[in-house]
């Protein structure tokens, strides 16, 4: 068996799941002797997911070889984790070509789900510079992109020197939130230069639908026409980072 981790929290992991699912299908996920590691293009190269998670984040992790692919469909796992109930641990074995998930609770169930064989180069993170630093409570960001979708498809970022602000406009109306650390709404701020940058809502409200539950807090970080970065902490040293690329005007 080159590999087998076991996770505390299967519905924790469920919510992680989904997160990925937001934008990707399917994906491949690396083991290697420091941790877990995903990094995928959604299918029309607008947005990018880099997942992260330390060893030490796992109850146990097992690696008999240097390095261990797993390729896997979102939506078959998905249906697996949705079986998870309270209290449940979750531990991910392979064997072969064949993924062996087990939910561990009062009785313990083992899925077994074959893997699949994902052609491509691995990524490298986008080197982009930022000029726009906001961290805030990851629910507080949903509702600002909720409001914005009832008004438009498209959002606008504004980072300027005191206050940092969510605006959508279109034949229906407008709509403008503003966030500052005087208020609350923020938790850190920091602006090197005032930036405004248009991202699409369609993958925002998927990614922050999901995400949030992944993580309480969110750092986002963008620049004038440049990709936005969203990162989520995840519990043990891990992160779940998202990259979009921007809507021109």
């Amino acid at each position: 068996m080159p590999l087998k981790f076991e996770f505390p929290d299967a519905r924790d992991w469920r919510y992680l799941m989904e997160s990925l699912e937001a934008i990707i299908e399917e994906a491949n996920f690396i083991a290697d002797a420091e941790g877990l590691r995903l990094r995928a293009l959604d299918a029309s190269r607008v947005a990018m997911v880099d997942l992260y998670i330390p060893r030490e984040a796992f109850q146990s992790y097992e690696l008999d070889e240097e390095r261990v692919r797993i390729g896997v469909n979102f939506d078959d796992l998905n249906k697996v984790l949705k079986r998870a109930k309270a209290n449940d641990r979750i531990i991910f074995s392979v064997e072969g070509n064949r993924l062996r998930v087990t939910l561990a609770g009062k009785a313990e169930r083992t899925f077994s789900l074959p893997l699949i064989d994902i052609l491509g180069e691995e990524l490298p993170v986008p080197k982009v510079s930022f000029d726009v630093m906001a961290k805030m409570v990851s629910d507080t960001l949903r509702d600002a992109l909720k409001d914005a979708g009832m008004i438009s498809d498209t959002a606008r970022f504004i980072g300027e020197e005191k206050e940092f602000k969510i605006m959508a406009k279109s034949d229906k109306g407008e709509v403008e939130a503003r966030f500052t650390l005087e208020g609350g709404s923020l938790l850190e701020y920091e602006v090197k230069q005032p930036s405004a940058s248009n991202y699409g809502l369609d993958y925002l409200d998927e990614i922050v639908g999901k995400a949030y539950r992944v993580s309480d807090l969110v750092t986002l970080e963008f620049s004038t026409n440049k990709p936005l970065s969203l990162i989520f902490d995840i519990a043990g040293g891990g992160i779940l980072r998202y990259f979009l690329a921007p809507r021109m005007e």
